[in-house]
């Protein structure tokens, strides 16, 4: 069993899924990867580390000798205009990459984590499911488009005979490096951002995604997608929860577009004084603003048993781990 991207946040807590229903475990990572210290060493000590990048074909061939099944979780997500060719080779390029391998060496199972991104977003609060077309949208980010791109290289492996399924989680939510991915909300909502939105998202809990995908790795469903989300909430009552679990101030001013505008440039300004990433960018700023719904009804009904975190218990289990960590 391979698990691509083994040290990041939604592949660390795969790998610890797996372990803990008795798989043997191999995972990728980059050279110069640090271990998650989110997840229990004893987990990670367990796995058999290998060292390759998506775009190293030989060390990626290497990786794949023997293996049975791929969890292909391995991504980057950016914002930042220039880590942008970055990103598209890392999540085009090397998702090609894994998906040819993957046929070469008759792997009899992959799962894709995609993400609702590829499916794209709305405007006014319209639904969102595995039925919903791709369409040209301003607010479509370059991540998006990175991993629509990304589900076509899945798309055409399976058409050509291999055996798999793409997962689209929304905004996945818990506890992990809290300077990166979506894990920043914890760290927005900890440094009293004051800034909030009208917008509305799904979001699910990194402990449901992570078991999904295994549940579906054991699945014999085959050339579908599903949707991954729990709970659609306002942006403003994320970060609100939030910083209440942490004891901390809400956000409290409201961003039109135009005050949206200027809120990532000053976050932007701030960010080169304190050596930190933004908080807010340009694209991230117009995803707050949009509303979307995203309805998971499809892996419900193939999965009944399996049943969503309730955001709000997700959320304060998070922040008391985030101040555990605080108090170390």
């Amino acid at each position: 069993m391979l698990v691509t991207g083994g040290t990041g946040f939604v592949g660390a807590y795969i790998i610890r899924e797996l372990l803990q229903r008795g798989y043997t475990v191999h995972a990728t990572r980059r050279q110069h990867s640090k271990m998650p210290f989110f997840i229990d060493r004893r987990w990670l000590d367990a796995v058999q580390w290998l060292d390759a990048d998506l775009l190293d074909l030989v060390a990626l061939e290497d990786a794949m000798q023997g293996v049975d099944a791929v969890i292909h979780a391995a991504a980057m997500v950016s914002f930042d205009a220039d880590q942008r060719r970055e990103m598209y080779a890392t999540n085009v390029q090397g998702t090609a990459n894994v998906m040819n391998l993957a046929i070469e060496r008759s792997v009899s199972r992959v799962v894709y984590i995609s993400s609702v991104a590829a499916l794209g977003r709305t405007e006014h609060g319209e639904q969102v499911d595995e039925r919903s077309q791709w369409s040209q949208s301003r607010l479509h980010t370059h991540y998006s488009i990175s991993k629509q791109m990304a589900e076509m290289e899945v798309w055409r492996a399976m058409a050509e005979g291999l055996n798999g399924v793409i997962l689209n989680p929304s905004t996945v939510l818990g506890y992990g490096d809290w300077n990166s991915s979506s894990c920043a909300l914890f760290r927005q909502a900890y440094d009293e951002f004051p800034w909030y939105t009208d917008g509305v998202n799904g979001f699910v809990a990194v402990e449901d995604l992570a078991a999904i995908a295994v549940d579906m790795l054991e699945t014999e469903t085959t050339m579908e997608r599903f949707v991954v989300s729990g709970d659609n909430w306002p942006f403003r009552q994320l970060l609100t929860e939030m910083a209440h679990a942490f004891g901390k101030k809400p956000p409290h001013r409201k961003a039109n577009p135009w005050m949206g505008a200027l809120a990532w440039r000053l976050e932007k300004i701030r960010s080169l004084f304190s050596g930190k990433k933004p908080l807010l960018t340009r694209e991230t700023a117009r995803v707050a603003r949009s509303k979307t719904y995203f309805s998971a009804k499809k892996i419900l009904e193939l999965l009944p048993n399996r049943r969503f975190t309730a955001l709000d218990k997700a959320i304060r289990d998070s922040v008391a781990a985030y101040q555990r960590q605080l108090l170390q």
